[in-house]
């Protein structure tokens, strides 16, 4: 049955891979495609068009915010709740789900309700100076605060499914009988049984936030997304361009995680 099955999978991955590459190749061809030939100038101009670098860098900073404030939001509640709540699970999974089916209109129309309410009825308040500062543009803490939103989804389903093939009552109690609190418990003997969950969960935030465009387009900010989408309109061929390489920078840190996971098992040491 293996054998029979085995030509079934080659052609599945073979119609998969041309369902990914032909677009991008289609991409590539488009940026280099030049009336005297081939030409590399939308690659080359990247580095020297202005935003480019600070929009990157301003999404890798949010990108790197949101991943350590939704691991340090997610990780103890799920812990928490397999070990002392189990029965509430359904309801936090309802909850965490909830950002999938709220559009993003709708949800920075609500942002924008509450940001406008804020110094109207706080203006009095040592709050002001905190709505004024989560609005900041060298760093807009209030996209965190929505991508870590968005994000809940994504981040809750791989801790879930890491949590599910551990026995995490087993190693809490271990660590506990062996004098460690409960934090120490959480840090020394879960985590790094959940390494390949904590890494999906970074990964996919990762991807959230460096794609992410409609949040940060209607509320003002110039990320790395929305900056391509206003390049595109006066320079497609570099628009395009940036696309492409910022598809294969995400693809490269995919591999990046995921060899760190695998060479932080590998030499690990073994215990028997």
């Amino acid at each position: 049955m293996a054998r029979r099955l085995t030509p079934w999978r080659w052609v599945v991955l073979g119609l998969a891979a041309l369902y990914f590459l032909v677009p991008l190749a289609a991409s590539v061809v488009f940026t280099v495609d030049d009336p005297d030939g081939i030409s590399f100038d939308a690659y080359t101009k990247i580095l020297s068009t202005g935003g480019f670098v600070s929009s990157l860098l301003l999404s890798l900073e949010l990108a790197v915010t949101t991943i350590v404030v939704v691991l340090l939001l997610m990780v103890p509640a799920v812990v928490a709740l397999r070990l002392g709540a189990p029965r509430l699970r359904p309801v936090v999974e309802v909850v965490c789900s909830l950002p999938l089916v709220v559009p993003p209109i709708a949800f920075v129309a609500g942002i924008v309700s509450v940001l406008k309410w804020g110094p109207d009825h706080l203006s009095r308040t040592p709050l002001f100076q905190t709505f004024v500062a989560i609005q900041n543009p060298s760093f807009p803490v209030v996209l965190v605060l929505a991508y870590v939103v968005m994000a809940l989804p994504f981040v809750y389903r791989a801790l879930d499914a890491g949590l599910r093939a551990i026995d995490v009552r087993t190693l809490v109690e271990a660590a506990r009988s062996c004098g460690a609190s409960w934090p120490k418990a959480l840090v020394r003997a879960v985590l790094p049984n959940l390494r390949g969950a904590l890494l999906n969960a970074a990964f996919l935030t990762l991807a959230l936030v460096l794609g992410e465009f409609t949040v940060a387009q209607l509320l003002g900010y110039q990320p790395f997304a929305v900056w391509i989408y206003n390049v595109g309109s006066d320079q497609a061929q570099m628009s395009v361009a940036v696309s492409v390489l910022s598809l294969l920078v995400t693809w490269a840190l995919l591999l990046a995680l995921a060899g760190a996971g695998g060479g932080r098992n590998r030499t690990a040491p073994s215990r028997g």
